[in-house]
């Protein structure tokens, strides 16, 4: 039997009863092996090919596979596949991160409360893995009451990544490994259809000063105060941005994240580090915001000879966006359509998502996902009729961009 909506909430809560949180930014923690052992499990049990690699150790990501009825060669469970291939029908897929940001144990019990789903990952983003899992296991049961026959002409796949909340490594070892025509990620866009997005940067920054006792300042050289011209600069840089062209999901902005320096009160701290995030908007560039800090950089050097700094670029992501008349966006914006009763928006988001690294690697991706709020703090939560929405659209989309 297909699973039922009600199925699917249960899925979603056994998601999220599975700690998978990513041990990039909490040292030691879970990560995507159980989730991935789990979900692999359940979709070869309803029938889909899954392929499950490591693209660094214990961190692994997967795809699962319904082969279309229009495919034009067979492939190998785990082969790479090329999109638009001579004769093939155009093949999908729905791709979610696997990853969540570190959470108090509670945060790992699901709770349904009015309407909606609390915990860890409820809509960031296990609500939009379940769904895209439940709509491989429907469509998989009607291929087998259809004697294997799939309902779609392309072949539909279901993707997890790991990493997603830091690096990234998931998603581009996917797009190396699987080149589908399209895909859809069902992170949560309150249920309209997102096809452009932010990019953004990560910079540390690390100043040299010498350490002495704080009673002798004729030795010592304040590592801290000598980044203040950087701090004051970051704030000048970010009105200058606020100032200028807005894109329609947001401004670009440059902020301090963190600073740590100094092991001790009677004392000149040696060293000093300062963490900056850039968020870019269309027009904007990774090689633009590495200018701008060098820039700030070069200011402090004016401002004190004795200023010795590095700079680091931790993660680079560039601003994307999809014509809106692309065939995926017109699938999903006609099946988001059916389910709501109207058009569905068709916007921007100035977060950054995993659909950049599909866009960058020439695969359209756009995002369409369900209604929730709390992302990364203990007040996460989802609604729940919008997850099984979510679901139905899916597979609305899917039939027509499969067909």
């Amino acid at each position: 039997m297909p699973p039922t909506d009600d199925d699917l909430i249960d899925l979603l809560c056994d998601l999220v009863a599975i700690d998978s949180t990513n041990p990039g930014l909490v040292p030691g923690a879970a990560g995507e092996e159980a989730l991935v052992a789990f979900l692999a499990r359940r979709l070869a049990a309803a029938g889909l090919e899954v392929d499950v690699w490591e693209p660094r150790a214990h961190r692994p990501n997967f795809v699962a596979t319904l082969p279309g009825h229009g495919r034009a060669t067979p492939t190998a469970p785990g082969a790479a596949r090329e999109g638009g291939a001579p004769g093939a029908a155009p093949s999908l897929m729905l791709v979610s991160h696997l990853d969540v940001v570190g959470a108090a144990p509670e945060l790992f019990v699901p709770q349904v409360r009015n309407g909606r789903l609390h915990g860890r990952g409820s809509n960031d983003m296990k609500a939009g893995l379940a769904a895209a899992v439940t709509v491989a296991e429907r469509l998989a049961a009607q291929a087998g009451a259809a004697g294997g026959r799939s309902p779609l002409r392309g072949d539909l796949l279901v993707a997890g990544c790991a990493d997603e909340e830091w690096e990234s490594f998931g998603a581009e070892a996917l797009v190396a490994r699987y080149r589908p025509d399209a895909a859809i990620l069902p992170e949560r866009t309150d249920l309209d259809v997102t096809v452009e997005h932010g990019g953004f940067t990560w910079f540390e920054l690390e100043s040299q000063g010498v350490e002495a006792a704080g009673a002798e300042p004729e030795k010592g050289v304040d590592a801290i105060a000598l980044l203040g011209p950087v701090l004051n600069g970051i704030a000048a840089l970010d009105r200058e941005l606020d100032g200028r062209p807005h894109a329609s999901y947001g401004r670009g902005s440059i902020h301090a994240a963190t600073i740590a320096g100094g092991t001790q009160l009677p004392a000149y701290p040696g060293l000093c580090r300062l963490s900056v995030e850039r968020c870019l908007i269309a027009g904007e560039s990774v090689d633009q915001s590495r200018a701008e800090i060098e820039a700030l950089l070069a200011a402090a050097r004016a401002a004190d000879p004795r200023f010795a700094a590095d700079s680091r670029l931790v993660v680079g992501r560039e601003p994307v966006s999809l014509e809106r008349d692309d065939p995926v966006v017109l699938a999903l914006v006609a099946g988001a359509a059916g389910e709501l009763g109207h058009a569905p928006l068709v916007r921007g988001d100035i977060g950054w998502a995993d659909s950049g690294i599909f866009a960058e690697a020439g695969i359209p991706c756009a995002q369409f996902g369900p209604v929730g709020d709390g992302e990364h703090t203990a007040g996460e939560w989802v609604d729940v009729e919008s997850v099984k929405l979510v679901a139905r659209v899916l597979e609305a989309a899917a039939r027509r961009y499969c067909a």
